[in-house]
Formats: C-alpha cells, structure tokens, sequence
C-alpha cells in the first residue's frame, strides 16, 4: 500500500515458506505471499482484500532459468498477468523493473543506453524483457498508471550466488577478463536501486516513463575486478593477482555457442554469462536525476566491501 510510509502494508511475493518466513520477521507491516507467477489464480491472491492506495512494484523475473521457455512464461506471461491484475483492482501506480537486456550491447566504451534507445534483444532473456516492456507500454495505453525503471548487473546484500561466485573467483585470481579490460559495465548497488525504485513510484510523472537506474559512472572491467579484488583485502582476506587474460575470440565464440544452445530450448548460464563479458553494457542516469531527483549515493569499494560483509556475517565461502 501507499504512498510509501512506514506505517504501509508490504506484500512481497516470495516462491517458498523459507523466503516467507524470513521476510515476515523484518519489522514493519510485511505479510508475504506465496505464488507462482505463471498461475493466474495464484497472482489473483496477492491482490486479494487491498484497499486504499496501493502501488505495485513489479521486480519478479527468472534470469538464469533451466529453459528458455520460462523467460516466455515468467518474464512476459507473469508480467501480463500482474498488469491486468492491477488495472482490475485500480492501482495507484506500477513500477516495472526491467533490464539493460532489451537493448542488447553497445557499440563502443564511450556509447551509452539512453531512455529513448531502440530495442534490440539479447537473446532470451533480452526478449522476454523487451516483451514485457511492450506490454507495460500496452497496459499504460489502456489507462494504467504504469512506469519502467532498467537497472543493469546489480549488487549487494541479499544479492544471489552467482555474485558471491564472482567474489569467490576474483579472490583466487580467476574472473576472465577479456583482453584490457576496458569494456564499460554499469553497475547498480542495491540501496541506489531502492533509491530509484522508490522515487518512480512516489515521483508525480507522467505515465508510461522509463528511466535507468545505475551507480553514479559505469566503471571498466579491469576497474571492477580490481576494486572487488581491493575490497576483499580490505576485509581480510588474502586475493591473489588475476591472471586470467583471454583473448577476444573466446567471448564470441561464448557467444556463438549460447545462441546454439538456446535455440535447442535449453539454456546454460556459464556460457551465457561468458559470452557477454567482452561486451560495453553501460548506460545514461541523466533523465533519472533530471526527472527524479535520483542520486546514487554509493559506488562500487565501498557497496562491494558492504556486500563482502553481508557474505561474511551469513557464513558464506568466499
């Protein structure tokens, strides 16, 4: 419910009793539900008994599923789903939260994802993103009050554990980094992604804007690598030097291989993930600070040394 307060009610849908109990013991007002976004009675029972002004954040997504058919299930057929749904019930306001995927890679360090730029899918994920885009812009045609925010490789506490893999490598000196380094990544820490979040839902804007949430400056590979690699130190833990030059070739044929394999209906994160890694993925915040008022307040040592600590405190290997 809102507009956002800390006497609001928050509704998280969660997969499991496990993710639900551990969200039911934050404080506040927090009643979780249990569903399963490609079952429309299940969605139907989050909007159950909601009154007064109520806003809908949409972050539920698959990235790295066992099948390319569920981007189509979760990712497009979850999103119309929720979108109906809230126009049944008159929901103040959504907030989809999209990716940097729809609109694939640059073409060079010094390019940058503007609000306007032209869709152009990476591969499964990417489309099953752009998908539900069209269908948020569907949705806010028909009279829904509905706003897209693009956050791109985000990170911080709670994060999942393909980050905490990442963590795991650069400490043993073996995240690939693809020729020099200098491909141009955005990065978002999770308290700036909140930030963003939560003033495109509370900001008055018209409906149907897009904005990109990201730290302050996209950062090099070479910079990430040897930031994490600076912040582990600075937590203890002893990092060797990354070695782990690889030639360009090896990205596309990463590439070459995750598009074969995709097109068999499966997917395989590793390869995809690889495949990406020589790539410029970065993009422009202005239209979010001008249009907002957004300002990350946390870059990428001090957001990675807070991450590392989460990791710490929960007993995760690093």
């Amino acid at each position: 419910a809102g507009p956002w307060s800390r006497n609001a009610q928050l509704r998280p849908v969660v997969r499991n009793r496990s993710e639900a109990d551990r969200l039911a013991a934050l404080p506040g007002d927090v009643r979780p539900v249990i569903a399963d976004l490609r079952v429309e009675a299940e969605v139907a029972g989050v909007f159950d008994d909601l009154t007064g002004d109520v806003d809908v954040i949409h972050a539920a997504g698959v990235i790295h599923p066992a099948r390319v058919s569920d981007f189509t299930a979760v990712n497009v057929g979850g999103t119309r789903r929720v979108l109906k749904l809230a126009a049944a019930h008159g929901v103040r306001r959504l907030v989809h939260v999209s990716s940097n995927s729809p609109f694939g890679t640059n073409a060079s360090s010094g390019d940058h994802f503007r609000v306007d730029e032209p869709y152009a899918p990476y591969y499964g994920y990417g489309r099953s993103k752009m998908e539900a885009e069209l269908a948020v812009t569907d949705a806010v045609a028909g009279g829904l009050d509905a706003v897209i925010v693009r956050p791109p490789w985000f990170y911080g506490p709670h994060q999942p554990p393909r980050q905490t893999t990442f963590f795991t490598m650069v400490r043993k000196g073996l995240f690939p980094v693809f020729g020099d380094g200098s491909q141009s990544r955005s990065m978002v820490y999770v308290d700036n992604l909140v930030q963003g979040v939560l003033l495109s839902e509370l900001v008055d804007t018209p409906a149907g804007g897009a904005w990109w949430i990201a730290d302050a400056r996209p950062y090099r590979v070479s910079e990430i690598v040897d930031t994490v690699g600076r912040a582990l130190t600075d937590e203890g833990f002893e990092v060797r030097p990354n070695r782990a030059r690889v030639p360009d070739v090896v990205g596309r044929l990463a590439e070459t291989a995750d598009a074969l394999v995709q097109r068999t209906g499966r997917y395989h994160q590793q390869i995809h993930v690889l495949g990406e890694m020589n790539k410029n993925i970065a993009c422009d915040i202005g239209a979010a600070r001008t249009e907002l008022g957004y300002e990350p307040a946390v870059e990428l040592y001090e957001g990675m040394r807070s991450s590392i600590r989460w990791c710490v405190e929960r007993g995760l290997e690093l």
